[in-house]
């Protein structure tokens, strides 16, 4: 399954992993990129020298590519830069910012910048200044969203740029990665099914949330601060919603959420954590190693794929 990513970032599989914050750390991402995708080091939270730490557990479980995901609202974005290009790492994404600033010191050191997108003008933007590649992320994904759905977004995107698109947001299985294929992207990226891979390191509590699922058990909060983020119903976004709708101010609501990420991740507090999670979580029913999950979404691909050309063809 050869395309523009698997060729330009030397994988097997063009499946991406999610940087999610708290969550993508060494033994996630060694498994994925083990498993012949590409693995990324989530460096949300982090300071820099836990990057680094991080980078070098990393190289110790595999000899494959990995990337790091760095949040540019990070206080510590500049020093996480720097630690990149000293760590040899090839290949970076990005969110909450531009990476302009970065640009030049990646690019001389021979980094893919990947920045992730929500949308078309961005897109172009991050095409201008030097994007081998851009993630096109759909509102159906877990954490922090847009406003488009992927469906939209990926084909607008693709239409708008010169370099590959990768599609984000609800794929879980083989028919979301043919149909991310035939809206023209080169690839996938995946988060809420490896939430529930036997490597990932979330508590208990937060696999059986999103095993247990259903369709409509995802929601948005925070869309009137303009940082809408997409979490699992609980006992928090209720009480979030209710602030929301009240009035409240912006203080007063972050007061719920103060190092609620951490409370679901570390603790599995079921009632007052925030479990980021896409819509596509009622879709998962099984907890799997990431070689299964990965090979399990690219055999289902090619199926579906060989299916629905015979079918038109017939």
């Amino acid at each position: 399954m050869q395309t523009q990513i698997t060729k330009l970032l030397n994988i097997t599989y063009p499946v991406l992993q999610g940087g999610m914050a708290n969550i993508a750390e060494h033994n996630l991402v060694a498994a994925v990129s083990n498993a012949g995708g590409l693995g990324i080091i989530a460096a949300g939270g982090m300071n820099a020298e836990q990057v680094r730490a991080e980078i070098k557990k990393t190289k110790e479980l595999t000899d494959k590519p990995f990337g790091v995901n760095i949040m540019l609202l990070n206080p510590e974005a500049p020093q996480i830069a720097k630690v990149i290009v000293e760590e040899g790492v090839t290949v970076v994404t990005t969110g909450a910012g531009t990476p302009e600033p970065y640009m030049k010191e990646w690019l001389e050191a021979g980094v893919k910048v990947i920045p992730v997108v929500a949308s078309v003008a961005l897109a172009k933007r991050m095409q201008r200044c030097g994007a081998a590649a851009v993630v096109a992320e759909g509102c159906e994904s877990g954490g922090h969203i847009g406003e488009l759905t992927t469906m939209a977004l990926v084909p607008q995107v693709v239409d708008a740029l010169d370099i590959p698109v990768i599609a984000a947001g609800g794929i879980g299985d083989g028919r979301g990665m043919a149909a991310a294929f035939m809206l023209g992207a080169q690839a996938v990226q995946i988060g809420t099914r490896f939430l529930v891979s036997k490597e990932c390191i979330v508590h208990q509590n937060y696999k059986e949330l999103v095993l247990k699922a259903k369709d409509i058990d995802s929601v948005v909060t925070s869309r009137t601060t303009g940082h809408p983020v997409r979490v699992l119903r609980n006992a928090m976004t209720r009480e979030y919603l209710k602030l929301e709708k009240e009035g409240k101010s912006l203080e007063e609501m972050e007061k719920l959420t103060l190092g609620s990420l951490r409370k679901a991740v570390f603790d599995g507090d079921k009632a007052g954590g925030s479990f980021m999670a896409g819509q596509i979580a009622g879709l998962i029913s099984k907890e799997q190693t990431v070689a299964e999950i990965i090979q399990e979404i690219v055999e289902e691909t090619k199926v579906v794929m060989k299916e629905r050309v015979a079918t038109f063809t017939e």
